[in-house]
């Protein structure tokens, strides 16, 4: 393994999404200006033959170095791993913005951490949206929380990769991504951080190594369902790939589903069995809907659509024919125990 030079690499995959790359690189370039360290960006693309034309303009403009790579996110991420020459490498999506001091915090925060500390995460937030559909998912646990939870924690068992610093010898010393996913994106970044803390290794926060997030990702119903679903998926994958961290749950779709299937057995003798499928789902609802807060119509609303992620899940385990994982969640802070060393970031 090559020694690499001491700066910060930024890998960021991408597909589509050519104004938001743009943007993206245009505010890279304001936080490496102010980076008391050597600064590269590593753009890795499988987008159609015109976006990747306008992807090429957009890095020749702003000095990023273009590479083309396959569909999988992972398998992107690790081809840009694999081609920087950095020592820390910082994993961006391609629809965020960095803020003027993200990579300085980070390569501060790196120089100055224990030895134990293989990664820095931030937190990332998503730009103001107007739309109903952002303002109703804004207050999302499913959508928001694990993109938000370095905000407020000194050190996570796993960091989504839109805001996440990583020494590339620990990155090497674990693997890289995974990519044999259910889906081309979904779930490889927190197989990713708990391989490095099941290691030893501990992901610090960095509350204010800020990155901001396009509100489109929350601003349109079928962009938000796709991405309940994916994650719901996802989280069936992981409980296979680290099985310390399933959880029994009452899921509503599996509920739903059997409910119903119930009814049209029985309907033959009584057709108030056929209530059995909706009642089941509107008990379900109110319940789900109470552990968010209240029956309040945004709410239940809230409710129904994060369902997708549970349906997700269902999804997941016809995918990996695992009758089992019906019933199963992951519960991934579960499966880590807490250090009792706090990690010195600076």
């Amino acid at each position: 393994m090559l020694t690499s030079a001491h700066g910060i690499s930024v890998v960021t995959p991408v597909r589509g999404r050519v104004p938001e790359l743009r943007a993206m690189l245009a505010s890279v370039r304001v936080a490496a200006a102010r980076c008391p360290v050597p600064v590269e960006v590593i753009v890795v693309d499988d987008s159609e033959p015109h976006q990747a034309r306008q992807h090429r303009d957009s890095c020749r403009r702003y000095g990023a170095r273009y590479l083309r790579g396959p569909r999988n996110v992972g398998a992107k991420r690790n081809i840009g791993v694999r081609d920087s020459r950095y020592d820390v490498v910082v994993f961006l999506d391609s629809d965020c913005r960095a803020t003027a001091d993200l990579l300085g915090r980070y390569a501060a925060g790196i120089d100055r951490a224990d030895a134990d500390v293989a990664a820095i995460a931030g937190p990332t937030f998503p730009e103001p949206g107007t739309g109903p559909v952002f303002r109703l998912m804004r207050g999302s646990a499913l959508l928001n929380d694990d993109l938000e939870r370095p905000a407020r924690l000194h050190r996570v068992p796993w960091a989504t990769t839109c805001n996440l610093a990583v020494r590339r010898s620990a990155f090497e010393e674990v693997g890289g991504f995974r990519t044999d996913t259910l889906d081309l994106v979904g779930g490889e970044d927190v197989d990713f951080g708990l391989r490095l803390t099941g290691r030893g290794f501990v992901i610090a926060c960095d509350p204010q190594a800020v990155v901001t997030h396009a509100s489109g990702s929350t601003g349109s119903l079928p962009t938000v369902l796709r991405r309940l679903w994916t994650y719901g998926r996802s989280e069936q994958w992981l409980v296979t790939r680290h099985p310390l961290g399933r959880r029994t749950r009452l899921n509503p779709v599996t509920a739903t589903v059997v409910a119903s299937l119930v009814a049209l057995l029985g309907a033959h003798s009584s057709r108030r069995a056929l209530w059995l499928g909706p009642a089941t789902a509107a008990a379900l609802l109110v319940r789900d809907a109470h552990r968010r807060g209240g029956l309040t119509p945004p709410l239940v609303a809230r409710t129904l659509v994060e369902w997708a992620f549970d349906a997700g899940a269902v999804s997941g385990a016809v995918r990996l024919r695992r009758p089992d994982l019906l019933l199963a969640g992951f519960a991934p802070a579960d499966i880590v125990p807490d250090n009792p060393r706090r990690a010195h970031v600076g």
